[in-house]
């Protein structure tokens, strides 16, 4: 299935372990991804985001015709080094955080993944992420 959405990955616990970042168009999607680029994660996908479930884990990649790019706006459409594919760990959305939110959760796609909901744009979202793979996200 193809989902509306950015596809980051961290190197955590001896693995990749992926981010799907959902949000409207104009959220800040492509914008966190290419900070999160800054502090050593890696680009799996970016705007569109080929998402299957195997072996009870959800996994994404770019579809090919968008593989290795990152939609810069003000700037272009650039080419980055990407990982071919990655298992989602955590999956983001854009919006308005509680000050101490409860755990989350969806199920959006057959299984239960940690969710976190965070203002994309914030400069100190990148540091979220990178905290809460740690803290929220499965250890596969």
């Amino acid at each position: 299935m193809i989902h509306h959405a950015g596809l980051i990955a961290a190197f955590v616990g001896g693995g990749w372990r992926g981010i799907l970042i959902q949000g409207p168009s104009g959220a800040g999607k492509s914008d966190l991804a290419l900070r999160c680029l800054n502090q050593g994660f890696r680009l799996v996908a970016d705007d569109r985001v080929e998402l299957w479930i195997s072996g009870g884990g959800l996994y994404g990649r770019a579809p090919e015709s968008l593989s290795g790019r990152i939609e810069v706006r003000g700037l272009d459409v650039l080419t980055e080094p990407a990982l071919a594919w990655c298992r989602v760990s955590l999956c983001v959305r854009a919006g308005t955080p509680d000050r101490i939110p409860e755990p989350a959760f969806t199920d959006d796609f057959g299984l239960r993944i940690p969710l976190l909901t965070l203002a994309l744009l914030e400069s100190s979202a990148p540091a979220k992420l990178t905290r809460a793979l740690r803290h929220l996200g499965d250890s596969r």
